[in-house]
């Protein structure tokens, strides 16, 4: 009988997406979005799963898995429950005082976690599809257009994507992507 090694799952390579720099605001941002979302990916490339949860900058606890794992929550909160007023559970302890998309990580799950990742990202493009930017929600009795939403979300991956450059840097000594 041969055995085999178990398979060690790495996170797939990516191919970030073009755009416009000229476009119309509602063609702009989403391709835009799209782009950051994109280059988490990239920053996540090539690793194995026990990489993606490790947390290398000391004394943070952000692991890139960590980032997958919010960055999932948090276009949940913005996109489906507060624009599409959709009725899903909230992810990671979101509301219960403690962050666990980034403390209670499991490199098992981090497949799972990254596809999650997609289909999550599936459904914000579905329920944002058609709108105009100039529609306003309410969360909370404070007003909103789905512009800022957009333009919150950009700059939620823009920080988030610096965070993972270094994470990246400390774990292979990979920079850029």
């Amino acid at each position: 009988m041969i055995h085999q090694a178990p398979t060690v799952w790495t996170a797939p390579e990516v191919e970030r997406p073009g755009g416009s720099l000229v476009a119309p605001e509602t063609e702009m941002l989403p391709d835009l979005l799209a782009w950051h979302r994109s280059t988490l990916l990239a920053k996540c490339s090539g690793l194995t799963a026990a990489q993606l949860a490790e947390r290398p900058v000391s004394p943070s606890g952000l692991s890139l898995l960590g980032l997958l794992r919010h960055l999932r929550k948090v276009e949940r909160v913005w996109l489906r429950q507060r624009v599409a007023a959709e009725d899903v559970e909230p992810l990671h302890g979101f509301g219960s005082g403690k962050d666990l998309d980034f403390d209670d990580i499991d490199p098992a799950a981090a497949r799972e976690d990254y596809e999650a990742l997609l289909a999550e990202w599936r459904e914000c493009d579905r329920v944002v599809a058609g709108r105009d930017l100039d529609d306003v929600f309410e969360a909370g009795g404070d007003p909103f257009s789905l512009r800022f939403v957009y333009l919150h979300l950009i700059g939620e991956y823009a920080r988030h994507n610096g965070h993972a450059d270094l994470v990246r840097e400390r774990l292979d000594g990979v920079t850029g992507a």
